[in-house]
């Protein structure tokens, strides 16, 4: 049986009955109220920079989704620096990057997971350009065949502020989610970031604050608006 690679960032797997956990399922359901006018059936994860949790925090959801009983596809788009492969322990020799460059037929670089319900599509091999890739209508055939198989397509994506790539795919989502890491993040880069989202009309579901720091009062009561890793 594969294991998970890194089960660390899969808390929603490993203890769900912790905070953290409870803190997913709480975004989950927040996402769920946001969409009561509209049907949202893919949805995106950005960050203004690198390393501020964005891929743990779409691969949880991408869980918490699943546990509800949601076939999830999870894929990644972050053609650049990818790391999906190594949170679900997958091949990584076929995947988005493939099927964007007309290689294969979608359905070979669909790797099923250990979690019941979830599917991922990995990035595949370092394109030389991925702007290009994503942005070519290829995307959007792709994501339309998907939503014939399943629930709901999350997909992971490059910073905002490194290269226009999450741009493109946050363009075509229904609606994008924010992750912030607390205390790093310069607020002049959040608000330039909400700027390039808008730009391409985005629509911005909400942000999600990681690595904040509560008191143990405010956390028995308000720690669901922040996750805390």
């Amino acid at each position: 049986m594969r294991r998970l690679a890194d089960e660390s960032k899969l808390i929603m797997n490993i203890n769900r009955r912790s905070p953290i956990a409870e803190g997913y399922r709480n975004l989950r359901t927040n996402i769920q109220f946001s969409s009561w006018n509209h049907e949202l059936r893919v949805i995106c994860v950005a960050s203004t920079l690198a390393s501020e949790g964005k891929t743990t925090t779409i691969s949880n959801l991408a869980v918490a989704y699943a546990q509800e009983g949601k076939k999830v596809i999870l894929i990644d788009a972050d053609l650049r620096h990818p790391s999906l492969q190594v949170v679900f322990d997958i091949s990584n020799k076929i995947g988005l990057s493939n099927v964007l460059a007309n290689q294969c037929p979608y359905a070979e670089s669909v790797r099923s997971t250990t979690i019941d319900n979830l599917s991922v599509i990995p990035s595949g091999p370092i394109p030389p350009n991925p702007t290009e890739l994503l942005a070519n209508s290829t995307f959007n055939e792709l994501l339309e065949s998907l939503k014939e198989e399943y629930d709901l397509i999350l997909i992971d994506t490059a910073p905002i502020m490194a290269v226009s790539d999450g741009l493109v795919v946050a363009a075509i989502s229904d609606g994008v989610i924010l992750v912030v890491m607390a205390g790093k993040t310069k607020r002049e880069y959040i608000l330039k970031s909400k700027e390039k989202l808008a730009h391409v009309q985005a629509q911005i579901l909400g942000v999600v604050l990681n690595n904040k720091k509560f008191y143990k009062s405010e956390a028995e009561h308000y720690s669901y608006y922040g996750i805390q890793e």
